[in-house]
């Protein structure tokens, strides 16, 4: 287990230092409601490592979030960085808390650091799939109150695995969240462990030299993380908690700027908070970060699903779980690469992958795969509202996932790519590509349209 040694990203040599640029960020807050929502700077950062995404692909060509910024020279008329990007802000406006008050979410951008003045222009996505702007400021990286951030905590990272130069891989920071420091062996050990649950699990299996992955876990003055609608509470470094929008497994923190300062230590292109608990939870937000319960029984499929999340921007699709989000006014077509509201069947996504005779929609056991998870649905709350051990919910959930398989197992389609009807929190209206997958399911693999966008992604990262 040894540190990063600083001198390979911050005394570049010449070459490389022509070809490479500090980390820029740009941190504000996003503040609304679900009518109206408004942006505010907080700082710019200069962050202390060069840039580790991929240099060939300064455009994001193929945006897969909610909304995109671009950086665009003072001099130019075009831009000449771009990224997609979803955030809490963005799932938040959706729930029903959004309709009755206003909260403001601290967010950052990062990206190369431009030679001069330049805009940020930051758009969403409209109904229609495009993009709409929403906010432009105007910055300077010679500005003497731009933020020298020192790498604080660059003794601390540890190489999972180091397989080249991060503008060449995928870098994967893992960060640890309520472990002490006495209990920072046990964190490196499970980073270890889940970044193998990962490369076990096509198409990450045979993707596993084109990443790096580094683990940092700042030292917690408690173990733990927080669990508020237990009365746990927990002042954690990274500050991740339990009950995000009052879900009781939804994971996330609110402490971006937290966990950006104690994330800037190491290259990284993704995200995943381990937490120290053992309470089945997680979440995942595409370009901004996933979570996973690291002590859980189900801690490598939480690993791999939200990571899914985070990475590739794929759409949850189950939908029997009660969910705080708001349901849709009107269907519209979604711009996850997973789902889709079958509006045009000649036109559908996955059509390269559907064989000659499939029907659309797909026919799949729904009935039957609803009357008993719904049922099951029903025991889990209970259980979760008497606050039952873990080991009782984990047999639950096994017991569950058994049902389910068999249910699926002799059923007509059942590995093949179709357009199955339940997806995106929604019984009807939208549908997922196959009958399982990680995304659908706790089961171990991804259905073929999943493992095709997270291979893009990746492709997307690495320069070849």
């Amino acid at each position: 287990m040894r540190p990063i040694i600083l001198l390979l990203f911050l005394a570049a040599s010449a070459t490389q230092a022509d070809e490479s640029r500090r980390t820029f960020r740009v941190d504000y807050f996003h503040s609304g409601n679900a009518e109206s929502e408004s942006f505010s700077l907080d700082r710019v950062v200069r962050e202390p490592l060069y840039w580790a995404g991929n240099p060939d692909r300064p455009l994001d060509d193929n945006p897969r979030g909610k909304y995109v910024f671009e950086i665009t020279p003072a001099d130019a008329d075009s831009p000449i960085f771009s990224r997609s990007f979803s955030s809490i802000y963005g799932e938040w406006e959706t729930t029903r808390e959004a309709r009755e008050m206003n909260r403001t979410f601290h967010e950052s951008v990062r990206f190369p650091e431009p030679e001069g003045p330049f805009l940020l222009s930051i758009a969403r996505r409209n109904p229609d799939n495009g993009f709409d702007p929403i906010w432009e400021i105007e910055l300077n990286p010679s500005d003497y109150l731009v933020h020298e951030e020192p790498p604080a905590y660059a003794d601390d990272v540890i190489a999972i695995q180091e397989n080249g130069d991060p503008q060449e891989k995928v870098d994967l920071l893992l960060l640890g969240d309520g472990y002490t420091a006495l209990e920072r062996d046990t964190f490196i050990a499970r980073a270890r462990e889940l970044t193998e649950v990962l490369f076990s699990t096509p198409p990450f299996s045979d993707r596993r030299d084109d990443f790096n992955v580094w683990a940092l876990a700042p030292a917690a003055q408690q173990s733990g993380v927080s669990r508020p609608s237990t009365g746990v509470y927990r002042d954690s470094p990274v500050g991740a908690s339990y009950d995000a929008f009052r879900s009781e497994r939804y994971v996330l923190t609110y402490e971006n700027a937290a966990m950006r300062r104690i994330a800037s230590s190491a290259p990284y292109d993704a995200i995943e908070i381990l937490t120290n608990s053992a309470t089945y939870g997680g979440g995942g937000i595409y370009g901004l970060y996933s979570t996973a319960a690291a002590n859980s029984e189900w801690a490598g499929y939480l690993f791999v699903h939200e990571f899914a999340h985070h990475f590739a921007g794929l759409a949850d699709e189950y939908y029997t779980s009660s969910v705080a989000y708001e349901d849709p006014e009107e269907i519209r077509e979604p711009y996850e690469a997973n789902v889709t509201a079958l509006l045009d069947p000649a036109n559908l996504k996955w059509r390269h992958l559907v064989s000659p005779g499939t029907p659309l929609p797909t026919p799949w056991p729904k009935e039957r795969y609803e009357s008993h998870s719904l049922a099951y649905q029903e025991t889990r709350g209970d259980m979760r509202e008497r606050n039952a051990p873990e080991a009782e919910m984990n047999a639950l959930f096994h017991a569950n996932q058994t049902t389910v398989e068999a249910i699926f197992a002799s059923a007509p389609h059942s590995d093949a790519p179709g357009a199955f009807e339940g997806a995106m929190y929604q019984a009807k209206g939208y549908y997922r590509s196959e009958m399982n997958c990680i995304m659908f399911t706790r089961t171990e693999h991804f259905c073929r349209v999943c493992a095709d966008a997270i291979d893009a992604v990746i492709d997307e990262h690495t320069t070849h």
